[in-house]
C-alpha cells in the first residue's frame, strides 16, 4: 500500500492552463495498454482525494454518474458543491487528520492523491506521499497550475514512453 500523486503534465510543469482547460491533454496519443498507463495505475487504488477544483472540473467535463468506484474525498469547505448522487465525501482540515481514514477505505490497496498540485503539495509537504507518477505531454503552456508547486526531494525510479508521453516515477527521497 502506498500513497501516490499520479497526475499528466505539460512539459513546463502544468496540470491545466490559464484557463483551468485540459483542452492540451485529452486528446493526445497514449496506448491503453502501454507503460504507466490509467487503467492499470486504478486496478491498484482504494480510494481517492482531490482538491474541489478537480472535483468541478469533473462534474463540469465528465456530467452523469460518477467515473470512479472507489471511496472519494474532496478538500474542500464548500460541501455543497458536491452533485447529486455522487458517492463522495468532503473535507475540511488537514490532511494528516485525513490520511488514516484514506487508508483505511482503501482496505490494503494504494491511495490516490489526484490533485491538484495544491493538494498534492499538503500531502508531500506532510511526508504523506510515497510516490508520484508523472506523464508529460509534448507541450508548454506558459501558465496555469503547477503539478506541485512547493520544494521537494525525489528518487528517480523508472521511465517509459506511451506514445506522446513521456512517463516517470519518483519515491521519496
Amino acid at each position: 500500500m502506498a500513497t501516490v500523486y499520479y497526475t499528466a503534465s505539460s512539459l513546463d510543469g502544468y496540470i491545466v492552463d490559464e484557463d483551468g482547460s485540459l483542452d492540451w491533454l485529452i486528446h493526445r496519443d497514449i496506448d491503453p495498454d502501454g507503460p504507466f498507463h490509467y487503467d492499470a495505475f486504478a486496478a491498484t487504488v482504494g480510494a481517492l482525494v482531490m482538491g474541489s477544483a478537480t472535483y468541478e472540473w469533473i462534474v463540469k467535463n465528465q456530467p452523469g454518474e460518477w467515473m470512479y468506484t472507489q471511496p472519494t474525498w474532496v478538500m474542500t469547505h464548500r460541501s455543497h458543491i458536491i452533485a447529486e448522487g455522487h458517492p463522495v465525501q468532503t473535507f475540511d482540515g488537514a490532511v494528516t487528520e485525513l490520511h488514516p481514514t484514506l487508508v483505511s477505505a482503501a482496505a490494503g490497496k494504494d491511495v490516490w492523491v489526484v490533485g491538484g498540485g495544491e493538494v498534492a503539495a499538503q500531502f508531500v509537504s506532510a511526508g504523506l506521499v510515497d510516490e508520484m507518477i508523472v506523464s508529460y505531454a509534448p507541450c508548454t503552456l506558459g501558465g496555469g497550475s503547477r503539478v506541485l508547486p512547493i520544494r521537494s526531494e525525489w528518487r528517480f525510479v523508472e521511465s517509459a514512453v506511451n506514445r506522446e508521453f513521456l512517463c516517470g516515477r519518483w519515491q521519496v527521497a
